[in-house]
């Protein structure tokens, strides 16, 4: 009995592994569809966000775990803050998570952040982009770049805010284009 519970564990383990890797994205891909509720600071929006919503635009989509909590503060916040030199680099933020579009309005209010929230509750998105994590039900905390041709221009799908050089060299590869 022991021997089939370890077995069926490892089974469960090689199959997310593989969902995982197989849902890696690169730069020159072009973004899935989506189809996401949001909040703003505002607002919550009465239409959904989706590709062609963003046409023509440069986009940054910041995926994080969870409203509220520490890391994701710090997060937007670092967003928040650099957003007019993010605005001159001709970048429109986006942050996503799971959480409910009306826990993203009392966390942008909370935190005056002037960007969208987007709410990917059936986490699809993230699922699509190879950031769900099925055992924490949550999403990586990773960042994509979409140029306004609609293909992604930068990904780090291992962004940590911890000492601020992946958000240094967000903005170095943003610089560039």
């Amino acid at each position: 009995m022991k021997n089939c519970v370890i077995a069926i564990a490892f089974a469960i383990i090689l199959t997310n592994s593989a969902t995982a890797e197989d849902n890696v994205l690169k730069v020159g891909d072009t973004v899935p569809e989506f189809k996401m509720p949001y909040a703003t600071r505002d607002s919550i929006a009465d239409n959904d966000l989706t590709p062609k919503m963003m046409k023509d635009k440069r986009y940054l989509l910041a995926f994080y775990p969870a409203d509220w909590s520490g890391g994701c503060t710090k997060e937007v916040c670092t967003f928040r803050d650099s957003f007019e030199d993010l605005k001159k680099l001709d970048i429109e933020v986006v942050a996503v998570s799971g959480d409910y579009v009306y826990s993203h309005f009392e966390w942008a209010k909370h935190h005056n952040l002037p960007f969208k929230l987007a709410s990917d509750p059936t986490r699809e998105f993230g699922k699509k982009l190879g950031v769900y994590m099925p055992e924490s039900g949550m999403h990586k905390r990773s960042v994509f770049v979409v140029g306004k041709d609609g293909k992604f221009e930068y990904i780090n799908y291992n962004y940590s805010v911890r000492d601020g050089a992946d958000f240094e060299a967000l903005k170095t590869a943003l610089a560039k284009k």
